[in-house]
């Protein structure tokens, strides 16, 4: 019986001469195209003879196979890293690609992109320049610091610093500061790579300045405060401010790195969202290096950040390190424009996604929910449609105890079960990234950009037929 299943596969060279292939081809490589057919068909082959499906019901006719294997080559050459629409809420979602760039910044990377720059030739001078003096003043002025440099993520920046500055000596750190980041990268296995030996203080809940300074040794490379910006340890505990670890470090001579991780520039107080160390507060207490991410709380691209004092800044540009951890024209691009944002803070927290989004208040969106809600109500037939209190998430490792009171649309289908609607709505043409809570789909506009509520309304009919 398998075998008679089997002979009505037909051979490839059929399916190559049907139209559904032939315009492929036009298009897409001959043998890319004969390798996708024969994947399709070595499934059928397997589904028959592995009776994983019944095989009356597999369609092994020539025009059923071809459209097959047409949707088969469309998918493989769909991009990889695709727009997706976040209805989660959490604003800076790691999974999701973080920050989302302000138009402005959006329109710089694109413009660089399509042509050629000067990121590496001074206009002025008519000779080779540097890459890392684009955005130099940018940084020394809004943060106040001496000088700064960019490279292609925090924890390289890290590496840097570590491996400029304490090489084959001692860093005293904190044990409630060893954190661990996403992928399970660790900040002591950093500073084993980097070259230096790690001298942990104090207890994971309590450390005191006297920790510190019994720590110090003439083999004392560098002190190091890492901002727990991804946990808090919270109830009977301390840790030493920057201001105080400087003041102590300074007197035996020692320079001091701290690791903010997040890279806030504004004060965020002021638009009801916890308080976040600035990067500019670390800078005016004396810390002679500062690194941040510039695609959390800063609201950029993928880049890490160093600013401080120009006489350790310059020893990290002459580390031959810099060449493999160095920034992209891309990155630069972005990042200049979205540091021009800071200059004005209303620019900021209007223009950049990331603050835009954390500064909605609770009602302003609750007003958006439902329109939106009575939009789906009026397009939607046997679909339960309600507006439900809730809480967004600040994500992306910064603020891990803020919760920011938020209203959301609550969906549930009649005709499909709950998780069948998630798992159409993830693998949809746009992919819709909800939440799901007592079997129930949660959209949370404030991380839904206005334009994209016709596609989500679009997803979900698709989903309801």
């Amino acid at each position: 019986m398998k075998q008679e299943y089997l002979r009505k596969i037909p051979a490839v060279n059929r399916l190559l001469q049907t139209t559904e292939i032939q315009n492929i081809l036009t298009e897409y490589p001959h043998d890319l195209v004969v390798d996708l057919i024969n994947q399709v068909l070595d499934k059928k082959r397997r589904d028959i003879l592995e009776e994983t499906t019944d095989p009356e019901k597999l369609d092994l006719s020539i025009e059923g196979l071809a459209r097959e294997a047409k949707e088969a080559i469309l998918a493989y050459m769909a991009p990889r890293l695709k727009k997706v629409i976040n209805a989660t809420g959490t604003v800076l979602h790691t999974n999701l690609g973080r920050a989302v760039l302000s138009e402005k910044a959006a329109d710089a990377l694109a413009q660089i992109a399509r042509t050629y720059s000067n990121l590496e030739y001074d206009l002025k001078e008519g000779k080779r320049g540097s890459r890392y003096t684009l955005v130099t003043d940018l940084l020394c002025r809004l943060t106040g610091a001496e000088d700064a440099l960019v490279v292609n993520n925090n924890a390289a920046a890290v590496l840097l610093v570590l491996s400029t500055l304490a090489k084959g000596k001692e860093v005293i750190i904190s044990r409630g500061e060893l954190v661990e980041i996403g992928g399970s990268f660790r900040m002591h296995e950093v500073m084993k790579i980097s070259g230096c030996t790690l001298v942990e203080v104090g207890s994971t809940n309590k450390t005191h300045l006297y920790d510190y300074e019994n720590a110090i040794t003439s083999e004392t490379g560098l002190l190091v405060k890492v901002h727990t910006s991804n946990y808090q340890i919270v109830g009977f505990s301390k840790s030493v401010e920057n201001k105080e670890l400087v003041e102590l470090a300074h007197k035996y001579q020692i320079p001091v790195f701290e690791d903010l991780g997040s890279g806030v520039l504004i004060n965020l107080e002021k638009y009801g969202i916890a308080h976040e160390p600035t990067v500019q507060e670390a800078v005016s207490h004396g810390v002679d290096l500062v690194s941040f991410s510039g695609d959390k709380l800063l609201g950029g691209p993928q880049a890490g950040i160093i600013v401080g004092k120009k006489e350790y800044i310059q020893r990290l540009k002459r580390n031959h390190l810099l060449r493999a951890l160095r920034v992209d024209k891309f990155t630069l691009a972005a990042l200049e424009v979205t540091l021009k944002h800071y200059l004005r803070e209303e620019e900021a927290m209007n223009e950049i996604p990331t603050l835009r989004m954390l500064k909605l208040t609770a009602d302003v969106i609750k007003k958006r929910v439902e329109k939106f809600a009575q939009r789906l109500k009026e397009t939607l037939n046997e679909v339960e449609i309600r507006v439900v209190e809730g809480r967004s998430m600040v994500g992306g490792g910064s603020l891990p105890l803020e919760e920011i009171p938020t209203w959301l649309v609550g969906v549930k289908f009649n005709r499909i079960s709950t998780t069948d609607a998630e798992i159409q709505l993830r693998q949809g043409e746009v992919p819709v990234i909800c939440r799901i809570q007592d079997d129930e789909l949660l959209f949370d506009l404030r991380t839904v950009f206005p334009d994209q509520e016709d596609e989500i309304l679009e997803a979900l009919l698709k989903v309801n037929r």
